[in-house]
């Protein structure tokens, strides 16, 4: 099995102000890299209370840091030919899209899976799927609305499903999920 998981953290309600993005990367199953970028978004310096609120991110944590441009070669070299999982990851894969745009970038064609779909059909029984909700299930600790963090658990989360669901290729992924997989 192979993928990545990716989260990212925004400054305002725009799609395009990711302020942190998180990847972890999965090979054979196994968890080999998660790295985080915090990112300068096209707001700054304004970040809405509300978002600061959520990730506790603060502009001056991003008044140094490179923009979405200028770590998207390293992030898509990362990402290349592989799945993109994401827990709600419609809003994830918005916020990838709002940023290639934002920046006039190619928009690649990824294919995106959401793990609260995995969880779904893993765990049909449990009353919620929010990731904070997942961990805690699966003993699973870590920094909630951080970017790494959250990315590497949804890369546990999305493995633990797999090996319950007994999918253990890319392949049966793509049968069994074929209806939940979106192309960015």
């Amino acid at each position: 099995m192979d993928f990545c998981a990716l989260d990212f953290e925004t400054a305002t309600h725009e799609r395009n102000s990711a302020c942190e993005l998180g990847i972890c990367i999965v090979q054979n199953s196994e968890i080999i890299e998660t790295k985080t970028w915090l990112i300068k978004p096209p707001s700054f310096p304004y970040f809405h209370p509300r978002n600061i609120d959520v990730h506790g991110i603060l502009p001056s944590d991003v008044k140094d840091a490179p923009t979405f441009a200028d770590i998207w070669y390293e992030v898509k070299d990362m990402m290349y030919g592989t799945l993109m999982i994401a827990h709600n990851a419609s809003f994830d894969a918005g916020v990838l899209r709002g940023c290639l745009d934002y920046y006039g970038m190619y928009t690649p064609k990824l294919n995106y899976l959401c793990s609260i779909q995995l969880a779904k059909k893993s765990w049909n029984y449990l009353p919620k799927y929010g990731l904070k909700h997942l961990a805690e299930y699966h003993n699973i600790k870590f920094k909630h609305h951080r970017a790494g963090d959250d990315a590497e658990v949804c890369a546990r989360i999305s493995l633990l499903a797999f090996e319950k669901l007994i999918l253990t290729s890319n392949d049966e992924v793509s049968d069994y999920m074929k209806q939940k997989i979106k192309i960015l």
